[in-house]
């Protein structure tokens, strides 16, 4: 897969955070937050991918936390670690900003997966997965019920900042970067949730005919058939 890099060096000498990396695929999808980290008991360097905290907790009882995105395979992984790794070391040493592994700017290839969510009080719909060439996976695509229609929503942090209201401002961590590729994306989380909507129907309406099936035997263990009882055998 044809993609970008450029990396921002943190210059604190305290703390393992040494930089912060961004990855464009094809000029079409964006990266973000990506940290270069230093291991300080074995000297070394290595990638951290954005995280969120979710809700499980581990046997000690603290938070557990996944990755919003990251590489499917282990070539694909140790190939871009190892590109972002030597981007950073190359900033370090000379001060260029960006490296582009592939001047082609063509848009990814990708697929998407989407699992119906109902929980009272959220406005969450489907949660959607994201594959880019069967090398990388974007977690935590929602699709939101808004006001009068639903719409995508990519993974997110809150910042620091405030709204004119008060509210919290949130970044998005991964995004398409072109209006022509955001539709196209967009356009297929909706209709695989559009499908996904259809098909769960679908089998309401199954099993809601199954219980009427049911409810139609009398007390005695008899099913109508023909206007006459027949017991089971």
């Amino acid at each position: 897969m044809k993609y970008a890099i450029k990396v921002n060096e943190v210059k604190k000498e305290n703390g393992n955070v040494k930089g912060f990396a961004t990855v464009v695929f094809g000029d079409s999808f964006k990266i973000t937050n990506i940290a270069i980290v230093e291991n300080k008991d074995k000297g070394q360097l290595f990638v951290s991918m954005p995280r969120y905290k979710s809700n499980e907790r581990s046997e000690d009882g603290s938070a557990i936390y996944k990755d919003v995105c990251n590489p499917i395979t282990a070539e694909f992984r140790e190939e871009l670690y190892s590109n972002i790794l030597e981007e950073y070391e190359r900033v370090q040493a000379q001060g260029q900003p960006e490296k582009g592994t592939q001047k082609d700017v063509t848009p990814p290839e990708f697929s998407v997966t989407v699992t119906p969510y109902e929980r009272e009080g959220s406005n969450i719909r489907v949660l959607a997965r994201i594959y880019f060439e069967d090398s990388f996976i974007v977690n935590n695509v929602n699709i939101l019920q808004g006001k009068e229609t639903v719409f995508v929503a990519m993974p997110s942090y809150k910042t620091k900042q405030k709204d004119e209201n008060g509210k919290d401002i949130y970044q998005d961590i991964c995004y398409p970067v072109t209006k022509e590729f955001r539709e196209k994306l967009y356009s297929e989380i909706e209709r695989a949730y559009a499908e996904a909507k259809e098909k769960q129907q679908e089998q309401a309406k199954e099993q809601s005919q199954k219980q009427g099936k049911e409810q139609s035997q009398d007390k005695d263990g008899f099913m109508k058939a023909s206007g006459e009882p027949l017991p089971f055998r």
